[in-house]
């Protein structure tokens, strides 16, 4: 009897023990989804675009030659200081001084010829005079006085000829003069060796195109980038606009410019049209170099101290389990800050509602524990954060991520201000 009272009290509390259990997973909740949110603050906002460029001397002017001939003597070298005028090569003017003598001689020769054709004129005018004079007596035939004016005739022309080959000579004698002074190479300009192409004993070959021989900028200190916008940004650059760039010499120092010029002559490259912006750079310390590659920021626009949310806020879309089953693409459109304005929404609480206006985007705020979606009126961007004109207060947190890929975790993700904070619904 005793045995059979203790095992219907086992029995009872074996089915109170699970009838408890079984109410209190019936009654207990599941967790809600967690959502990441983050805090509305103020900062800065700087509106910019990037781009690549080549620094280059201000002025550059490539020394050519402009003779044929054996480099005889180089006077300067790589990074030498040179003064306009100053001799810097030389070219071996063996032929080029023998061609001037010939020239002098054939200049010398001219004059002589000159000047016996000169005589032979006078004689052949004189004879001329005399013949005339006796044939106006009839003491000659007439063909004699005709014989005397053709030969009169005869050696004026000759003195002709030989005034033109006496010109001719001079020419001759001055272009030997100029190819000897070409011999002789000086710098056109004040300015510093860049780049020196040639050796002493080499040839160069002037008879196509004149070789270049050095390259000389003219002042290190005033530097220019040239770098090439797209179509699509080139509305937002403007003359005299400050710009900073680095280079990859010095990645922790910033430089600045100014743009000086926006030429309107378009490249196209694999379908994208780009224009030539020139940006002046100033280089005192002389720590930027011909041909370094600039990694150009242009900013165009700059918010100090506003309201800003993360452009991840103005991305989210909401998951289906937040929208209590409902797609997140049939309750409402995306609303994405780099998507296009939509054309309108469907019904929610509050009615329908139009079109949404380009410079306004929809969030998700955190109001009572809940996420709710409000219209705010934007400004400029960053591209991680975009200004807030108005919607929002400062310290309302708007959510950026939601759904199973957000850690389950209470409080903040990480150190430091605007970092996430998830939570469960």
């Amino acid at each position: 009897m005793r045995r059979l009272k203790a095992l219907l009290i086992l029995v009872l509390l074996a089915g109170g023990g699970v009838g408890g259990y079984f109410l209190y997973t019936r009654s207990a909740k599941k967790p809600g989804p967690a959502v990441e949110a983050i805090a509305v603050d103020r900062g800065r906002i700087e509106a910019k675009l990037m781009a690549s460029g080549t620094l280059n001397p201000l002025v550059t002017v490539q020394v050519g030659s402009q003779v044929s001939g054996r480099i005889k003597a180089l006077h300067v070298d790589f990074n030498d200081t040179v003064k306009k005028g100053q001799l810097i090569a030389k070219i071996d003017p063996q032929l080029f001084q023998a061609a001037l003598d010939q020239a002098r001689a054939n200049q010398l020769a001219s004059e002589a010829n000159l000047a016996k054709a000169r005589v032979q004129a006078a004689e052949a005018a004189r004879q001329h005079t005399r013949t005339k004079a006796l044939a106006s007596r009839k003491l000659v035939a007439p063909a004699d006085e005709d014989a005397a004016q053709a030969a009169l005739d005869s050696a004026r022309a000759q003195v002709t000829a030989a005034e033109a080959s006496l010109a001719q000579a001079r020419a001759t004698l001055s272009q030997a003069r100029v190819n000897l002074a070409y011999t002789t190479i000086v710098s056109p300009i004040d300015g510093v060796v860049i780049s020196r192409n040639v050796d002493v004993g080499q040839t160069v070959a002037a008879s196509l195109q004149a070789p270049t021989l050095f390259t000389i900028a003219e002042d290190l200190a005033k530097m220019q980038i040239h770098t090439n916008v797209p179509e699509a940004d080139i509305g937002r650059v403007r003359p005299e606009m400050p710009i900073t760039f680095t280079v990859d010499a010095f990645p922790r120092r910033h430089f600045s410019g100014v743009v000086h010029q926006i030429r309107n002559a378009p490249q196209t490259v694999q379908n994208v049209v780009t224009y030539n912006v020139i940006v002046n750079v100033e280089n005192p310390e002389l720590k930027l170099r011909p041909g370094m590659t600039a990694n150009v920021t242009f900013v165009y626009a700059e918010a100090r101290e506003v309201l800003r949310v993360p452009n991840a806020a103005l991305r989210f879309q909401p998951p289906p389990e937040l929208l209590g089953g409902e797609s997140a693409s049939k309750r409402r459109p995306a609303f994405g800050f780099f998507a296009p304005p939509p054309k309108g929404a469907k019904k929610r609480a509050g009615g329908e509602r139009g079109p949404i206006a380009a410079d306004r985007r929809e969030v998700w705020v955190m109001r009572g524990g809940a996420p709710a979606p409000i219209s705010i009126k934007v400004g400029i961007s960053d591209g991680t954060h975009t200004e807030v004109v108005e919607g929002l207060r400062e310290g309302e947190e708007v959510v950026v991520n939601a759904g199973a890929g957000v850690e389950p975790k209470g409080g903040f993700r990480g150190p430091g201000r605007g970092r996430g904070v998830v939570r469960h619904l």
